[in-house]
């Protein structure tokens, strides 16, 4: 299990923020620009065969599920919802085209959500980051995958 979750957490250098190059090299490089004001150095440090556990598993038909969070920028069920979900997805592409985007109806709601953070904590920066944007955002659970990492 401990496996598992230092691989899970190393998917996170695979492209959580971005869909370019795909390596912790290039999420290494991401996590040393300082964003906003406030000027941070993190370092991330990749064990063993991750990349490849990674890659094995999201090839699996039975995928790893894991709870994660993502930030719910539209959720809605009235006559316009639809075209409302399509135009804030259309938005969110626009604005943030580095951080996944997902709309989905769940009977009766069109749901918009964004991002893939393994922690609470994440998924409180994101929100803040596109509620300029999006003030109504809000973080919630999700079941994520390693192939939901990658993207």
């Amino acid at each position: 299990m401990r496996k598992i979750l230092s691989s899970i957490f190393l998917i996170l250098g695979l492209g959580i923020f971005s869909t370019e190059a795909q390596t912790i090299e290039t999420f290494k490089n991401r996590l040393a620009q300082p964003v906003g004001a406030e000027a941070a150095r993190v370092t991330a440090t990749e064990h063993g065969d991750a990349a490849r556990a990674v890659a094995a598993d999201s090839k699996q038909v039975g995928r790893y599920r894991f709870r994660g969070y993502r930030v719910c920028i539209f959720f809605d069920n009235g006559q316009t919802a639809r075209a409302e979900a399509v135009e804030a997805k259309s938005k969110f592409e626009e604005n943030f085209p580095e951080i996944p985007v997902y709309m989905v109806y769940e009977n009766p709601y069109f749901k918009v959500t964004v991002g893939n953070c393994l922690t609470s904590e994440e998924a409180i920066i994101l929100k803040e980051h596109v509620s300029g944007l999006f003030p109504k955002a809000f973080f919630k659970k999700e079941e994520l995958t390693a192939a939901d990492l990658l993207r």
